[in-house]
């Protein structure tokens, strides 16, 4: 069950609680209405009744005192008004008890209480005895108007008796009656009060389930919801920690069994990352120790190649000073010839060693160059690797705000989201930045690469102009050689051989001086190559040490 199904469970729990709780109370509330309008409705409808009974009694008796009265005074008009009346209101009390004595039977049917319907029992009983009674008085009253009628005056003071007794009857069964209904009504208080002090002991109790039953589900939620979370704060803790040889137990098919299958997976990207970054940075720093290597000997070699064109100068110097002297000395010509040629021949091979030691140094510059251009792709897929970790780091950004604003919607119940949203958000801004400090790194390493490359490629330029020099040198020299030669045979061209020599000195002089100058420079150009490499070496520990901070 996800986490958003099984919130929405609790809530629909509670609500489902709440209402049915709410429909309860307005139930109790309706039985309430019901109990207090049954109540007051028929003890209402009772108490007018009764009063309409009494109202009717009084008009009989008025009546019937009327009737007294005009029969002794012999008013005949008004004993017949009097009669009239009379039966009028006895019928009237007559209906009324019997219209109130069905009501009270069918109130006994569906009383609320059986003390109600007891005294509504009692209530028909009483007035079952008043219309009796009633019904006696209407006898002995008719009576009396007959011996009205009659002008019996001693039958009609005899008749007196029993309609006062049988009147008494009547009144007394009624008060008996207002006395039940009185009864009645308080037991019907008391019945609307239980029903009252029912209603909201049960809907205090509902009130305390509901309010246990949303507990139970709020720590059942939490409980599922806040110790996974927990577990992935310690989780992302460790892997900004530095330790990627970690996995997180993602289990179920909710949302959290997600998030933890991400964070696996974004745990296993980065070990892949830094795994290529180590091995890249290893080989970057074998490249660089190499590099640094090369270049070392390369400085050797043109050290080698300085001290040979100063090895060589000198001895043209020295050709020179035989040259001055030829003419000084004629008669040894022949010697100084030889010697001469010697010494040519000994510049052949100077100039030779020189030749083939620029062609070293123009391969040895070479190989630098090809090692730099593949140290410059090799930073290029750094490059490339820093993009993607970049890309993920840009993603995990994203995610990260994605989860904040669903946090944010979440409201109180995505606040723990929301802390985690905003831990993934902070690890993805440390790996943008670390990044972004490898990206300057490498620029800086690229630049040098480049600053090298064009050195390195300057170097070789002049190796060249200084090899085609020493080829015109070692030309001179083959050509001052074979003149040296013929002069030995023919000492009448000593003069103008020896001049043509001092000529081609100088030129091997002037030669030498540039090749003199070209070797300082690349040994300028190749002690700032090899501080270069020192620079890359440095920056590829650097990085060696950066990736090693990660725990594979």
């Amino acid at each position: 069950m996800s986490v958003s199904t099984r919130i929405a469970a609790g809530f629909a729990a509670i609500t489902a609680i709440l209402l049915a709780l709410g429909v309860y109370a307005l139930a109790q509330i309706g039985d309430v209405r019901t109990t207090v309008d049954q109540i007051v409705g028929r003890d209402l409808a009772s108490i007018q009744a009764l009063g309409r009974i009494d109202q009717a009694l009084s008009r009989k008796v008025e009546a019937r005192g009327t009737i007294v009265r005009a029969f002794l005074t012999n008013d005949t008009a008004g004993v017949r008004d009097g009669t009239v009346a009379w039966r009028a209101a006895i019928d009237d009390a007559t209906r009324d008890i019997a219209e109130q004595q069905r009501a009270a039977e069918s109130y006994r049917a569906d009383a609320i209480t059986n003390a109600r319907a007891e005294q509504w029992t009692r209530m028909v009983a009483q007035l079952g005895d008043a219309e009796a009674a009633l019904s006696r008085t209407r006898g002995d009253v008719e009576a009396q108007l007959a011996a009205v009628r009659g002008g019996d005056r001693a039958a009609v003071l005899a008749a007196e008796t029993g309609i006062v007794r049988d009147h008494a009857a009547t009144v007394a069964r009624l008060a008996q009656a207002r006395e039940t209904l009185n009864i009645a009504i308080q037991r019907g208080s008391e019945a609307t009060r239980d029903v009252y002090d029912t209603s909201r002991r049960s809907i205090l109790i509902g009130l305390l389930l509901a309010v246990v039953i949303s507990v139970v589900v709020a720590v059942t939620i939490r409980r599922s919801v806040v110790g996974p979370l927990s577990e992935f704060m310690g989780f992302v803790g460790r892997i900004g920690g530095g330790d990627l040889s970690t996995t997180t137990a993602a289990t179920g098919k909710d949302e959290l069994g997600r998030l933890g299958v991400t964070l696996n997976d974004m745990v296993s990207g980065l070990r892949t990352i830094a795994t290529q970054n180590r091995a890249a940075t290893e080989n970057l720093n074998a490249a660089a120790t190499e590099i640094r290597a090369s270049t070392q000997e390369q400085a050797a070699s043109v050290e080698e190649q300085l001290a040979a064109v100063q090895e060589t100068a000198a001895t043209v110097d020295e050709i020179t000073h035989s040259g001055a002297q030829i003419s000084r000395r004629a008669q040894e010509v022949i010697a100084a010839a030889q010697a001469t040629a010697q010494v040519s021949d000994s510049g052949l091979t100077a100039v030779a060693d020189t030749a083939r030691a620029m062609d070293a140094i123009r391969d040895q510059a070479e190989a630098v160059a090809t090692n730099i251009v593949a140290l410059s792709e090799k930073t290029q897929a750094i490059g490339d690797i820093i993009a993607t970790v970049n890309d993920v780091s840009e993603r995990s950004h994203l995610l990260a705000l994605n989860a904040s604003i669903e946090a944010a919607a979440a409201g109180e119940q995505g606040r723990s989201f929301a802390i985690v949203a905003a831990e993934m958000k902070m690890l993805a801004d440390q790996a943008k930045g670390a990044t972004r400090n490898v990206r300057s790194i490498l620029g800086d390493i690229q630049r040098g690469i480049n600053s090298s490359v064009m050195l390195t490629e300057e170097a070789v330029k002049r190796i060249a102009s200084g090899k085609e020099r020493t080829d015109q040198g070692h030309a001179a020299i083959e050509e001052l050689a074979a003149r040296v030669q013929e002069n030995v045979q023919t000492f009448q061209q000593i003069v103008a051989s020896t001049n043509q020599q001092q000529i081609g000195i100088e030129q091997v002089t002037i030669a030498l001086q540039n090749i003199r100058q070209a070797s300082q420079q690349t040994a300028a150009s190749t002690r700032q190559l090899d501080q270069a490499a020192g620079d890359l070496s440095d920056l590829s520990r650097t990085l060696v040490s950066l990736t090693e901070r990660y725990r594979l």
